[in-house]
């Protein structure tokens, strides 16, 4: 976001002050860090992902520019993605709109799967939707899916565990904070039991995971610069509409994929970023 600031004139420390609050993971704290921010009496709150809700209960008067939610009207954000109508706007990622294509992109990865375990932490609240989502995404109901529930290092670690005496034949990991500050060592750990892996966004590939979709992680913060300059400039944040991403990208680790012994052949033609 600092990059959309600088380029709209904005100088931290000269003309504008971030105070910056992350929960590291532990979502029980975000109730008090939106608090906190809220005491401060600061002019715009930018929340992302499970962010979003404490910055809502917290106020309802100071905006709030959202980043990287699946489904803000689902969720109560806002009334409408054209008309917000509240103190809430911003930017949707749209991956539960998404989230059956990570099925059917690792289907086509892995020939002859049968079994495929959803990463899950139990502690977000799309978390459900999104299981439901790719369950009803196999209509065939040739593939037996699993979810495996981690909030914590540990549990990754026992999930994998479980994963292994299950034979699950590959692993798709929900959108979430926790599991991109993750991300490393879950690709590890995929290595390690030789699970591919299916991401919502690249990074976690460039960490040795086997493929994502999505949108580019770091272009919603980009843009969220610009809900923060108009508000800042007099704008009603219920009047500003949602924006929604209109490029996704599909990434693949060949490297990764050789070591599985994986050919892709399928899914290079249709890849936006292949990593060799």
């Amino acid at each position: 976001m600092l990059a959309g600031l600088r380029e709209l004139g904005y100088v931290e420390g000269k003309n504008i002050i971030i105070e910056y609050r992350w929960a590291e993971g532990k979502y029980e704290r975000l109730p008090g860090l939106a608090a906190e921010l809220v005491q401060m009496k600061v002019d715009v709150i930018v929340a992302a992902a499970v962010a979003i809700q404490a910055a809502q209960q917290a106020t309802t008067t100071i905006p709030i520019v959202m980043v990287r939610t699946g489904d803000p009207v689902g969720s109560g954000f806002v009334a409408s993605l054209s008309r917000p109508g509240r103190n809430i706007t911003g930017l949707s990622n749209i991956n539960l709109d998404v989230s059956s294509k990570y099925l059917e992109l690792i289907r086509a990865a892995v020939p002859k799967l049968s079994r495929v375990t959803v990463l899950v932490n139990p502690t977000h609240p799309n978390h459900p939707n999104f299981l439901k989502r790719i369950q009803a995404a196999d209509k065939t109901n040739s593939v037996k899916i699993s979810p495996a529930q981690a909030s914590t290092a540990s549990q990754i670690e026992a999930a994998f565990g479980a994963m292994t005496r299950e034979r699950a034949g590959a692993l798709i990991v929900l959108p979430d904070p926790f599991f991109l500050a993750q991300a490393r060592r879950i690709a590890e750990l995929a290595a390690q039991h030789r699970l591919p892996t299916m991401f919502w966004t690249r990074v976690p590939v460039e960490s040795g995971g086997l493929m994502s979709y999505g949108q580019n992680i770091a272009e919603p913060y980009y843009r969220a610069a610009t809900y923060v300059d108009k508000i800042l400039k007099g704008a009603k944040p219920g009047d500003l509409p949602v924006e929604q991403p209109t490029k996704f990208e599909l990434v693949i680790n060949m490297k990764t994929a050789k070591a599985l012994g994986l050919t892709m052949q399928d899914l290079l033609f249709r890849a936006d970023k292949v990593i060799e």
